[in-house]
């Protein structure tokens, strides 16, 4: 499930982050201009004028009927954020007050519709 930036950079797609008039890029192998951060996370940092897109992609659902963000998958589980912005209907879902008016929880992926991803 993917839930942040994304930039494509030289025809291929990487994980990103914007900084200023640069772009970090993230690939799990060492490339050329690739730094080691810790195993299995290699960054390079490019111009931003270099990338031919940034995007931010979120993954949504929906989980008894209502709205969710997909922040998470673990062992057939999947850890949601309710978008609905109705607190009588978070409670009634068991979900967790993580701050305020941002609502989340764990969701069978076997009860979980409509997952798909997004480009913002």
């Amino acid at each position: 499930m993917r839930d942040g930036y994304v930039a494509r950079w030289r025809g291929r797609e990487y994980q990103a982050s914007p900084d200023g008039d640069d772009v970090r890029i993230y690939q799990p192998e060492p490339g050329e201009g690739f730094e080691e951060v810790r195993p299995g996370r290699h960054v390079r940092v490019v111009p931003a004028a270099e990338v031919e897109e940034l995007a931010y992609v979120r993954t949504t659902c929906t989980w008894q009927g209502q709205p969710f963000i997909v922040l998470a998958e673990h062992d057939g589980w999947l850890r949601v954020e309710y978008t609905g912005g109705r607190w009588p209907v978070a409670r009634a879902l068991g979900l967790e007050a993580f701050d305020f008016g941002v609502y989340q929880g764990w969701a069978p992926t076997n009860e979980v519709a409509d997952l798909r991803e997004q480009r913002l």
